[in-house]
């Protein structure tokens, strides 16, 4: 089974929340037997605003005579509205390959409610369809017939692994508000599995029974929701994760598994898929390869090479972290998954003489991994890692076209990533981050007039990955849309035209100027307001909630300067100016200033905002959140001219 072993770091593991415990605890039930109750249900009572609500999720994990691991699930759905409608398409992804894993017994079926009778409504075999995912993994796919609002939904389906380190993992929190969810395990005394727990909320159901058989449940979990700059949902829900350690057989022999990095980066070192691309050679490889090492310094062969492959050979859009096809047949048809990409990358920039070698990497989406778990599923993509020094490496990722060969991608950074020198036999965990901020400056210089419009010009230079972020759209979107981005959908605003400089120049920040007029809102005869906070994305408070539940996540750190130059319009003056001002949240980790002063008819305001941390734990967001409303507001205070 593919698990994703993503747990956020030991510091940040602790959830907030607190469980609703029930009064009389729910439970599973047979298949095909049902409440009248919840038929009948209209809400779910924990989250009442849920488009669906899982009712009951039940699991039981066993080992049949020949040791494979055999789980049994049954899972019921409950849908209120329409929105919740797209519960009823599943699909269950399993490690296929020499039917390692395989599932059998699928049962599914719809449940309504017709004039107070119960009407079943089975999923016909026929409609059950299976995927080929690649040459590693497949996935059962199938939807259910004749679901409405107030439709139950239920499958169960049996799943075998053939390898006892298949051991599947469980989350009790999903998209969805769970009623109910129950793991029972059954594990034989010659198999030792490390378990990592991330579960908050007190548990129901905590017993073991006389077959050894140990029962876990939680009840009324609510769902876990996209919050702003989120990591991982995986890394954020209740969960257990198992690894196995070892096998003690009677003979008192132990077999140890993947407890260490080493063992984990050894396997990948000589796996086909993985280490044993990096010595294939690509066809007309050896033109790419003079060119580059005729290059004076180490920096412009990588630059040249990392170039020649993301201009060359296209990403899939699928991250993965082995080669399916392969780097050959990928160079052919100049197209492959992440894996492959990166891979002929190393390749290439290895047969020039550089020191590069693979590196297992993990998208903030997949999850951050955590150093004390050796397991290669916490990875799902592969990139090329060049250490230049103790202070200094290069991670290249050649997937995306406007990806930087120095710069680490914005999506691997703050986790780990496994790099393996099988040279040397060192296998080993980097972290990676990017500690210098990143700058985003911007420049006004704009004209008041009486009749309450501002008209002026903007400088605005985006460093790092502002930089590639502004490439990205404009060149993803348009000149248009990208437009209406930089006047953030104002309809009060127009901007005549924009230029760029450095738009083809990695190595430079990214220079836009432009023209604009803006109708200011809110003026009349006596008064005209305005405000600074122009052309940045600091206008409206991504933060509003009051809790979090999750880590914010930004990847980077932003360090923002706007300054702007006010001239006043004839026949006004100044009746309400903001104070200059400097405030910093209590760790010191955000620091706010602003300046602003009266001079010669106009108006000077700056502000900045550094960050001074990439990421911020839910443990603290009382006190970010709290700052961040005083610092929108003063982002967005109005200097308020009156006709005199």
């Amino acid at each position: 089974m593919n698990k994703t072993f993503t747990l956020l770091f030991a510091g940040a593991l602790a959830f907030t929340a607190k469980a609703q415990t029930p009064a009389t605890a729910p439970t599973a039930q047979a298949f095909g037997k049902i409440d009248k109750a919840d038929l009948e249900l209209k809400a779910c009572d924990f989250e009442k605003d849920a488009n669906a609500e899982i009712l009951f999720d039940k699991g039981e994990v066993y080992f049949d005579q020949t040791y494979n691991v055999v789980t049994e699930r049954h899972k019921r759905i409950k849908i209120f509205n329409d929105n919740g409608k797209s519960e009823a398409n599943i699909r269950i992804e399993y490690y296929s390959a020499n039917r390692a894993e395989y599932i059998s017994g699928l049962q599914a079926q719809t449940i309504n409610s017709n004039n107070g009778t119960v009407e079943i409504t089975k999923v016909d075999k026929k409609q059950i369809f299976t995927e080929v995912v690649d040459k590693y993994y497949s996935a059962m796919v199938f939807s259910f017939p004749n679901v409405k609002p107030g439709s139950v939904i239920e499958f169960k389906y049996r799943l075998t692994a053939n390898s006892v380190a298949d051991f599947p993992d469980w989350y009790f929190q999903s998209h969805l508000p769970t009623r109910y969810s129950e793991l029972a395990t059954n594990v034989p005394d010659i198999l030792y599995y490390k378990r990592l727990v991330n579960v908050h909320y007190p548990y129901v159901v905590d017993k073991t029974n006389s077959s050894n058989t140990h029962t876990l449940a939680l009840a009324n979990i609510p769902s876990l929701r996209d919050e702003p700059f989120m990591g991982s949902r995986d890394d954020n829900s209740e969960r257990i994760l198992f690894q196995l350690l070892s096998i003690r057989p009677t003979n008192g022999f132990t077999h140890t598994f993947q407890d260490s990095w080493t063992k984990v980066g050894e396997s990948w070192a000589d796996d086909e898929d993985f280490g044993g691309q990096l010595n294939r050679k690509l066809a007309d490889e050896e033109a790419i390869i003079t060119k580059a090492k005729s290059l004076k310094t180490d920096d412009e062969k990588i630059a040249y090479i990392f170039n020649e492959v993301k201009n060359t050979v296209k990403w899939n859009d699928v991250y993965a972290r082995y080669a399916n096809d392969g780097t050959v047949k990928a160079w052919e048809k100049k197209v492959g998954n992440s894996a492959e990409v990166n891979l002929i990358l190393t390749h290439l920039l290895k047969k020039t003489g550089l020191q590069v070698y693979p590196m297992l990497v993990s998208t903030r989406k997949h999850g951050h991994v955590n150093p004390g778990y050796p397991s290669s599923y916490q990875f799902n993509s592969a990139v090329a890692y060049i250490p230049v020094d103790s202070n200094k490496y290069y991670v290249l990722d050649a997937t995306s076209k406007y990806n930087i060969y120095n710069q680490v991608p914005n999506n691997f950074l703050n986790s780990f990533g496994l790099y393996v020198n099988k040279v040397d036999k060192v296998y080993d965990l980097a972290f990676l981050q990017d500690k210098d901020p990143v700058r985003q400056i911007v420049l006004i210089n704009a004209e008041i007039k009486p009749e309450g419009k501002m008209t002026g010009s903007a400088d605005i230079s985006s460093f790092a990955y502002n930089r590639i972020n502004c490439v990205k759209k404009y060149k993803t979107d348009g000149e248009k849309k990208y437009i209406d981005f930089l006047r953030d959908d104002n309809n009060n605003m127009k901007i005549a035209s924009v230029t760029f400089e450095n738009m083809d120049v990695d190595t430079l920040p990214l220079r836009q100027k432009m023209d604009f007029n803006l109708d200011l809102t809110g003026a009349d005869d006596n008064y005209i307001y305005f405000n600074s906070n122009l052309f940045t994305d600091l206008k409206t408070n991504p933060f509003l909630n009051e809790n979090r539940v999750t880590d914010i996540d930004f990847g980077y750190r932003d360090n923002y300067n706007i300054t702007g130059i006010f001239k006043l319009p004839a026949g006004y003056k100044v009746d309400a100016l903001p104070k200059s001002l400097s405030m910093m949240i209590p760790d010191k980790s955000i620091v706010f200033r602003r300046i602003i002063a009266e001079q010669d008819g106009s108006v000077m305001i700056r502000l900045s905002v550094d960050f001074k941390q990439s990421m911020y734990f839910k443990e603290n967001y009382a006190e970010f959140h709290e700052f961040c409303k005083k610092m929108y507001e003063m982002l967005n205070e109005q200097v308020v001219l009156k006709k005199s």
